[in-house]
């Protein structure tokens, strides 16, 4: 007899603080930052590709999109962050210093604060990428601006375009610590009945009780610890390694449909 599946909770019963289901042309300034990580390089190669229309927000990588550093290539992409920190131009102070050979901080931006709670439940529905050498991923990651210790990240999804399948997708979940010595990487592949291509609804929980990650209403992952600062919410589409060469399809894209957070902190699930 198989076992009922692990359901998430339902969401708290009230307004969410945080909505966008991207109702208007243009990207909404006081949700998003349309920039992946701007502090660690310049404003025209960490710029967001995107169109909006009747089916939420399409990120894109446009086929003369620069990568995001040189010192990174081959690497492009199209990210939403609710919120950006960083110290002054040459300093290492900024949010997700995700790099061990030292990332400096090249374009200096203004702190804003646009969402970043430390405890709470957020709903992504996306459709994953199916191009080419593109990963679709949605993050919760330190925003560093109390303290640079404070860079631990909840993966709530990294979906390659590979692993996109019309019965069977995987995906990548779990914590990273980066440089958060209290943390503990503890990343899984997770296999799920689904094709994510399609809309689905990716869930994060986390408070004093640990780190719950969902899909559709089902537990994917529990975890005991969870990152106690505020975290911004990244969602990113990469094309990552050698640009697709003369003949290949662009625009590359994902679909962002809405996203729904409370900042309720979760103690019991």
């Amino acid at each position: 007899m198989n076992s009922k599946p692990d359901r998430l909770p339902d969401p708290p019963a009230r307004v969410p603080d945080f909505e966008d289901g991207f109702p208007s042309p243009q990207l909404a300034e006081d949700r998003w930052v349309g920039h992946y990580l701007p502090h660690w390089t310049s404003p025209e190669r960490s710029r967001a590709r995107y169109d909006i229309d009747d089916s939420g927000l399409r990120l894109r990588i446009d086929a003369d999109q620069p990568d995001w550093r040189e010192e990174d290539a081959p690497l492009r992409v199209s990210n939403l962050q609710t919120g950006v920190f960083s110290g002054p131009t040459g300093s290492q102070r900024g949010t997700h210093r995700h790099r061990p050979d030292g990332l400096v901080v090249r374009t200096e931006t203004p702190q804003r604060l646009l969402w970043a709670p430390t405890a709470g439940r957020v709903d992504v529905t996306v459709s994953a990428s199916v191009d080419e050498r593109c990963m679709l991923a949605a993050w919760l990651v330190g925003t560093e601006h109390l303290s640079e210790k404070d860079s631990g990240e909840i993966c709530i999804f990294e979906i390659d375009a590979d692993a996109v399948g019309e019965a069977i997708s995987h995906a990548r979940c779990g914590i990273k610590a980066h440089s958060d010595q209290r943390l503990t990487t503890d990343m899984t592949d997770v296999a799920l009945p689904l094709d994510a291509s399609k809309p689905h609804t990716w869930t994060a929980i986390w408070g004093p009780s640990g780190t719950v990650i969902g899909c559709d209403g089902v537990v994917v992952r529990r975890m005991p610890p969870f990152p106690g600062y505020p975290l911004f919410l990244m969602i990113d589409l990469f094309e990552i390694g050698p640009r697709s060469q003369t003949g290949a399809v662009y625009p590359k894209t994902a679909r962002v449909h809405r996203v729904r957070a409370w900042e309720t902190p979760a103690t019991t699930w």
